[in-house]
């Protein structure tokens, strides 16, 4: 039948408002969970995982393991060595969330529908929050479990009954930062590879800035230079370890909060169905 109207119509279709973004998220992480790179990174990325589990199990079973037992920086600790995967999935998965669309003038597509710029962003925000969250925060807290069992009673958790929390708001903290950063940068470019480019290029140069300053003064007081120095130092308060750092931590806290809303205000900006040309 021959199409004899061909002009404009209202969507007529129904509105799901404030769950498009869900969309989004999930074809994204099957995409992904389709990839055998990606299930690989994953199964590396749970491997200390393994060999804490293998620790606590020796700690609880055998005396003589008594300097394997678990306490507070262990956990920290646990994060801390995390952070390499989280830099290799953050630049290797986020770097490429925005700066393809970029690319293939999807955006436009996207925002033609009955689609929000925020749901857009949350959408994509989405996919590398719950990948990061699946090698911090559910490793961490698998982990916590896993000593009650191996113990075989809750006196570890009942004296660090503050572990959950910390776990789950420092997970937070580091995946909403490192997210929200990257993704700001994916929106910069059509080039995912220069987009992952410069984020490494931002964290060697600030922790380069830090080690030089640090020559200069003598004093760690200008930890606040570097990003990965701002989440160690908040890492160390949540977990109530020693500070590294002789930086104030409100400063470190600052600092991050900043970062944040500097790339919140980047993606505002960037994330249009139609580019303006200043």
């Amino acid at each position: 039948m021959p199409i004899h109207d061909q002009g404009y119509r209202r969507y007529g279709g129904q509105k799901s408002r404030g769950r498009a973004w869900l969309v989004i998220v999930m074809t994204g992480v099957r995409a992904m969970l389709g990839n055998r790179r990606w299930i690989v990174l994953m199964i590396a990325s749970w491997i200390q995982f393994v060999v804490r589990a293998v620790q606590f199990y020796l700690a609880a079973n055998f005396s003589q393991a008594g300097m394997l037992n678990p306490t507070a920086a262990t956990f920290r600790d646990f994060f801390d060595k995390q952070d390499i995967f989280v830099f290799i999935m953050t630049v290797t998965l986020g770097s490429s969330l925005i700066a393809q669309d970029r690319r293939a003038n999807a955006l436009q597509i996207y925002l033609s529908k009955p689609l929000t710029r925020a749901e857009y962003i949350f959408g994509k925000l989405g996919i590398l929050v719950t990948f990061l969250l699946l090698i911090t925060w559910v490793p961490a807290i698998l982990l916590l479990a896993v000593e009650v069992v191996f113990a075989g009673n809750f006196a570890f958790l009942r004296a660090n009954a503050y572990l959950f929390p910390a776990i789950t708001l420092f997970a937070l903290v580091e995946v909403v930062m490192v997210s929200t950063s990257m993704l700001a940068l994916s929106s910069l470019s059509q080039n995912s590879r220069f987009v992952g480019i410069l984020y490494t290029a931002l964290i060697f140069f600030t922790n380069a800035l830090y080690g030089v300053m640090r020559a200069v003064t003598g004093s760690s007081m200008v930890s606040w230079i570097s990003f990965g120095n701002n989440l160690a130092q908040i890492g160390d308060l949540i977990f109530r370890v020693p500070l590294r750092y002789e930086t104030p931590w409100p400063i470190a806290l600052l600092m991050i909060v900043a970062l944040v809303a500097v790339s919140a205000l980047v993606l505002e900006r960037r994330v249009r169905g139609v580019e303006i040309v200043a």
